[in-house]
């Protein structure tokens, strides 16, 4: 667990600082948010005043989509996330996901946005058992995490992937933990045509040698593609509503603790 602490400190750093900059206005971003929303909405309904904690809460600025439906606190490994948070007027730990400062049975959601893929398997493990304890019976865990090796790309050096979830593993990790999946979805599946030629070129473009981070997916287009991408993630928002994408950049995952 140390190891793991130090290696990640420096790297994620540099990557936290650049999300920070890009949360606000990247399309991703707000494809994101439009495709988490329903999600939360029903996690949280016809609770009174619902209790919810973000793992692996970065800059913070997720808590502010996470507190219309709730009490929103979070926690983040990192010393620069919660200093951004701090900033911001975020109230934000400093823990490990694998060992939840909070008391048993304590929150009614559970999330966690795009930190899954860079745990360790043991860590990994470690965190869906925390997240289960600290959820009252009857809570909702919420997961976002990265999809598909074949994926694979400088963004994913830049904020050191250990995997790419297919929906087996997801639904494996999440059912070994104890919980019963009520959704589980790709997403950012407009996006695919694009991504995908763009990490294959990186891949192929290291040779045999491994592929370099780089910083050019995380920063805003101009301002017309940056447009054009957010009407297409928007689209993409309104038929999740309906029915679970087969294919996309990501997986999302609701689930329920056994009440």
């Amino acid at each position: 667990m140390v190891a793991w602490r130090h290696r990640l400190l420096f790297p994620v750093d540099r990557l936290l600082e650049l999300t920070y900059r890009a949360e606000q206005s990247h399309f991703w971003f707000r494809g994101f948010r439009q495709y988490m929303r329903p999600a939360l909405a029903r996690a949280t309904r016809g609770t009174t005043s619902p209790l919810i904690l973000d793992c692996g809460c970065g800059t913070g600025t997720n808590l502010e989509m996470l507190r219309p439906f709730g009490r929103a606190a979070g926690f983040d490994l990192t010393g620069i996330g919660p200093a951004f948070a701090h900033a911001h007027g975020h109230r934000v730990a400093q823990a490990s996901i694998a060992q939840i400062p909070f008391t048993t049975a304590t929150f009614d959601l559970v999330t966690s946005f795009d930190v899954f893929q860079c745990l360790p398997d043991p860590v990994e493990r470690e965190a869906i058992a925390e997240m289960a304890r600290v959820l009252k019976p009857g809570g909702w865990l919420l997961l976002h995490v990265s999809a598909l090796e074949i994926l694979h790309g400088r963004h994913s050096v830049l904020s050191e992937e250990v995997r790419r979830y297919t929906p087996a593993r997801l639904r494996m990790i999440v059912e070994r933990g104890g919980f019963r999946i009520e959704r589980l979805t790709f997403d950012h599946a407009s996006l695919l045509p694009i991504m995908l030629p763009v990490r294959m070129w990186h891949r192929f473009t290291a040779g045999d040698g491994e592929v370099p981070a780089g910083e050019g997916e995380i920063t805003v287009p101009a301002a017309p593609i940056n447009a054009a991408l957010t009407a297409l993630v928007s689209l993409e928002a309104l038929a999740l509503r309906a029915v679970n994408m087969p294919i996309g950049g990501s997986l999302m995952c609701l689930a329920q603790k056994p009440g």
